[in-house]
């Protein structure tokens, strides 16, 4: 009796020493485990984890608007200038087809001379047969209405014309406009694949940067950050406070607003223009990831 109770009591022991040793092996799991990049991990993160990746991303961002205005006013003069010979190409051809339906109206113009030359012939050799005055007098006014026929259409050749001769120097300014204006293009055009090509590297790496730092931040504040970069002027939706006042408008944020900022414990929106403020130190914190 007194082994099996020693036996029982050996057996309790060993399943004590096995339930004890069982929580040390989930401890050394959890200490394995790599700490995450805020920017990656913010989506469950904390609020200052989520301003971090916040600062992150419009940092990216400005980087790519730097190298936008480094390109300067070179992609939107090449639009502009796309646009404008494309006009005058427009008008161009509607010049030559308004030529062209002037000459044809000349060519008619000159048929119809033609054939009233033609009766006036006929007419003047029926006048040589008459019997009487009534055909005379017909025959002499159809002659006499011919004639005005043959006036009126010269009338229209001589205005058309000088139509063609006016519109044909239009023609002749505006062809030399348009070789003018694409050698421009193509002048703005080379400048600008210049400035790409230096610049495309640095501009493709960043893109793919935003993009990754856009998958760690919740859905919400992507949309509210993309909302508040298109309507900034300079394209920044993130500031810091600079000298009590909000970095993007500089307008003067209450002292216990910017206590509550430095807490951390909510996104805070500048009340006047609408951007996400960030405490200094975060944007510091921010840069030290990178």
């Amino acid at each position: 009796m007194a082994k099996e109770t020693t036996k029982k009591t050996t057996t309790a022991a060993k399943k004590t020493v096995k339930k004890a040793e069982a929580p040390a092996v989930q401890t050394e799991a959890v200490v394995e485990q790599p700490v995450a990049d805020p920017a990656v991990s913010s989506r469950e993160g904390s609020v200052a984890d989520k301003l971090i990746a916040l600062s992150r991303l419009q940092e990216t961002f400005t980087k790519i608007d730097h190298i936008k205005t480094l390109r300067g006013e070179l992609p939107l003069e090449v639009q502009d200038l796309e646009d404008e010979i494309a006009g005058m190409e427009t008008r161009l051809k509607h010049l030559e087809e308004d030529n062209k339906r002037q000459k044809q109206a000349i060519a008619t113009e000159k048929a119809r001379i033609v054939t009233s030359e033609e009766k006036i012939e006929k007419y003047k050799v029926q006048l040589d047969n008459v019997k009487n005055n009534r055909e005379y007098d017909n025959l002499s006014k159809e002659i006499e209405f011919q004639g005005l026929e043959i006036e009126l259409s010269q009338k229209r050749i001589n205005e058309g014309n000088a139509d063609i001769q006016q519109r044909s120097e239009r023609i002749a300014a505006l062809k030399e406009t348009i070789a003018e204006r694409k050698i421009d293009l193509q002048s703005k055009q080379e400048e600008l694949a210049r400035i790409k090509n230096e610049t495309k590297q640095e501009e493709e790496t960043l893109r793919a940067e935003a993009i990754r730092l856009e998958e760690g931040i919740e859905e919400r504040l992507l949309h509210a950050f993309r909302r508040i970069r298109e309507g900034a002027r300079n394209g920044l939706a993130v500031v810091p406070i600079d000298r009590d006042a909000c970095g993007g408008c500089f307008n003067k944020i209450p002292p216990q607003r910017q206590v509550d900022l430095k807490l951390h414990k909510k996104i805070i929106v500048c009340e006047y223009c609408g951007r996400i403020l960030v405490d200094p130190e975060l944007i510091e914190e921010a840069h030290e990831h990178q």
